[in-house]
């Protein structure tokens, strides 16, 4: 026991060093390779001695690139769907959560078997079904088929945290006159905090990140920024310095508010694991 609890000691701290250092070195690189000049990117070799400059940045969104389009066509998406995903999924979750049925566990396993699909099998129905209503090439087309995949999400999470409100902090609110929608909006919510940011930023990061259904269901007027990462490479060659560049605007925005909802985020990650047992 003595041996084993030594080996943790030292495997534990070896193995987070290691897994830090995977999910940080190609981010420090890109970083690094996006304030590189273009004579030390072309380089044969290893350059790490150069002067920084934003000469990359400059030409990502003033060289003719669309990067600024991009990016607003990506906000929209993202915070839009984002927000109708979690304001249902806190109505759809709690009314699942106080559901008295022998039917509400299979309710909850079948929607949330629908984002379990791969993007590959519902491409083709959704583009047949979004081009004879005319939501190919737009805005609302790409923030419903989002949403296709982050309200079933939204939905199965917000159930299971709404469970573990405990139920004596209801009843008193209603004791106390509230009515359903009261106590839902006056407690539920503020309690289930943590997870309404968890189920936000989830979304959020898979909207932003979409490829699949910007490349499918978009157009040359609804690109979002993974498109403009593929229009980057052509058959003439790779800038690896607008690539790094628009790599550290994709990358940034995510960062940033995972950092700053961090203890939520990390709250609600361990309520929903306690939730799932």
């Amino acid at each position: 026991m003595r041996r084993r609890s030594n080996l943790q000691k030292w495997l534990v701290p070896i193995l987070a060093v290691v897994v830090g250092l995977w999910s940080a070195v190609p981010i420090a690189w890109m970083l690094i390779t996006s304030l590189k000049p273009q004579t030390a990117i072309r380089t044969s070799g290893i350059t790490l001695l150069f002067a920084p400059t934003l000469e990359n940045f400059s030409n990502l969104f003033f060289g003719g690139n669309k990067v600024g389009s991009f990016l607003v066509n990506s906000l929209v998406v993202s915070l839009v769907s984002t927000f109708i995903a979690v304001a249902l999924g806190c109505m759809a979750g709690y009314g699942i959560a106080h559901w008295r049925s022998r039917h509400s566990k299979g309710l909850s396993f079948w929607i949330i078997s629908t984002r379990m699909a791969p993007i590959a099998a519902v491409i083709v129905p959704l583009f047949v079904m979004f081009r004879t209503v005319g939501l190919v090439n737009t805005l609302p087309g790409l923030i419903i088929a989002c949403l296709s995949f982050n309200l079933p999400f939204a939905i199965w999470l917000m159930s299971a945290f709404f469970q573990q409100v405990p139920k004596s902090i209801e009843e008193a609110a209603l004791v106390d006159g509230c009515n359903k929608f009261r106590g839902f909006w006056s407690v539920a919510l503020p309690v289930s905090r943590p997870g309404i940011i968890t189920t936000a930023v989830l979304c959020l990061v898979f909207s932003w990140n979409d490829y699949a259904f910007s490349s499918a269901l978009g157009g040359p007027n609804t690109s979002t920024l993974p498109m403009a990462a593929g229009a980057l490479v052509t058959q003439s060659g790779i800038d690896w310095g607008l690539l790094s560049a628009l790599g550290v605007v994709v990358a940034t925005p995510m960062l940033i508010a995972g950092l700053a909802v961090r203890r939520h985020l990390v709250t609600g990650l361990s309520l929903g694991a306690v939730t799932g047992e």
